[in-house]
């Protein structure tokens, strides 16, 4: 399988260079993205520490992790927690560029005994972003319209509903994506059953009952795109049952499962330069992949389309394929939005009057508002937020956006782009 160019590599690039970069940097996220075969394509040495015998050899002698030609990958690092404090050492003696890159699928068990702020900088990596799929060239820059101005908007694409509904079941796992569509349907039941039957453990949480818990992943994946209670998703996950799981049960999965990198939830967006209130606090819930969502959830690209009834049952505005469409959107726009040093949130108000499902933040405030809808042309209602938001807002707006499944990107009179997701990029 060729490599995929990423987004990342470009951040890499920027920062990782030997001249004038950053001496060490981790990448972290879930397993089967990539992680190392980025990784490979700039390290010289490399010490995997997914295989025990090298743990072993490393557990006698640590500091052999900084002898080699630089640049030296520490594939996995969290198997081994005390590599990053070796790291974090050899830096504090040596500060020069693109010497280290450490990966991680995991947050580790036991912490390193410094954070490594100042000398080992995260960069986090994602399944593949749309535009990292290669069905076509984004006409249409995240980071364009981060600079304010509202430009121009142009482009054309073929990618229609069905194949959006498509890119969702075939997931950003760039090895999972190039199987056939029932082998790619057995490896991510795998994937589920590798984390409830090993990375739990190996994250130190025993699971007692892993029925319950792959049924609470599956409440959890109905939820998607959606701000539900954790107790809506436990009652989702045990329908007619009266010894519920408590609390404590849920917010271990809840926790190990964002160790793993497999919970993604975006925060609800604080802002600091004006005077917005009553806004909601409360986490959008995302997997990291749409297609972890669609297996657990056991529907394919056709059960989307048709909007089959499946279960669990989350309350939600619109569609399950709208939910997950959302999830596909937001995935890609945080690739885009970390490209440019942008944060990524959603804006809810309390009282739901008024939802905006991505809300991307420059370092000074100033956003992107963007509404995701299941619509090839968006009428005045699916903005109606969109404008609300640009009343409160006034300049510090610096753009307005609707994502859609539609076939060309372009301004509407009232200024609002229109871009379909295919031809949204960094």
């Amino acid at each position: 399988m060729s490599y995929l160019l990423r987004v990342v590599d470009q951040e890499l690039d920027d920062v990782f260079s030997p001249d004038d970069g950053l001496a060490a940097v981790v990448l972290e996220g879930p397993k089967a993205i990539g992680k190392t075969e980025t990784a490979l394509r700039r390290a010289k040495t490399t010490f995997r520490l997914d295989d025990p015998g090298e743990v072993e050899i490393l557990r006698a002698d640590p500091k052999r992790l900084t002898r080699g030609v630089r640049p030296i990958l520490v594939d996995e690092w969290q198997r081994f927690p005390s590599s990053w404090d070796v790291v974090r050492r050899a830096v504090d003696r040596d500060r020069a560029g693109g010497q280290f890159l450490l990966t991680g699928s995991a947050s580790p068990i036991e912490l390193p005994t410094h954070s490594g702020a100042g000398r080992i900088v995260t960069l986090r990596m994602r399944p593949l972003s749309m535009a990292e799929r290669g069905l076509g060239a984004p006409t249409v820059s995240i980071a364009h319209l981060l600079q304010g101005g509202r430009p121009p908007v142009d482009g054309s694409s073929r990618i229609a509903l069905e194949h959006y509904a498509e890119e969702i079941v075939a997931s950003g796992f760039p090895a999972i994506r190039q199987l056939s569509p029932r082998a790619r349907r057995v490896e991510l039941d795998g994937y589920v059953e590798r984390i409830t039957e090993r990375d739990f453990e190996e994250m130190g949480r025993r699971v007692r009952n892993e029925g319950a818990l792959r049924r609470w992943m599956a409440a959890y994946a109905a939820a998607t795109s959606t701000t539900a209670s954790y107790e809506v998703i436990r009652d989702a996950a045990t329908p007619g049952e009266g010894d519920k799981a408590n609390k404590i049960t849920l917010m271990g999965y809840r926790r190990v499962l964002e160790q793993l990198w497999i919970i993604d939830q975006v925060p609800a967006w604080l802002p600091t330069r004006n005077h917005l209130s009553r806004l909601g606090s409360a986490p959008r819930h995302q997997l990291a992949d749409p297609a972890l969502a669609a297996r657990l959830l056991g529907v394919d690209a056709c059960a989307l389309i048709t909007n089959a009834p499946v279960g669990p049952t989350i309350p939600r505005d619109g569609t399950l394929l709208g939910a997950l469409f959302e999830s596909l959107a937001v995935l890609s726009v945080r690739v885009y939005a970390q490209a440019s040093g942008a944060r990524v949130g959603h804006l809810r108000t309390h009282s739901g009057e008024h939802d905006i499902d991505i809300i991307v933040e420059r370092d000074d405030g100033r956003i992107i508002a963007i509404e995701v809808k299941l619509a090839e042309v968006p009428d005045n209602r699916d903005v109606r937020h969109l404008a609300w938001l640009s009343e409160q807002l006034g300049t510090d707006l610096l753009d307005a956006v609707v994502i859609t499944t539609g076939p060309e990107a372009y301004r509407r009179k009232d200024g609002i782009a229109v871009v379909p997701l295919a031809l949204l990029g960094p």
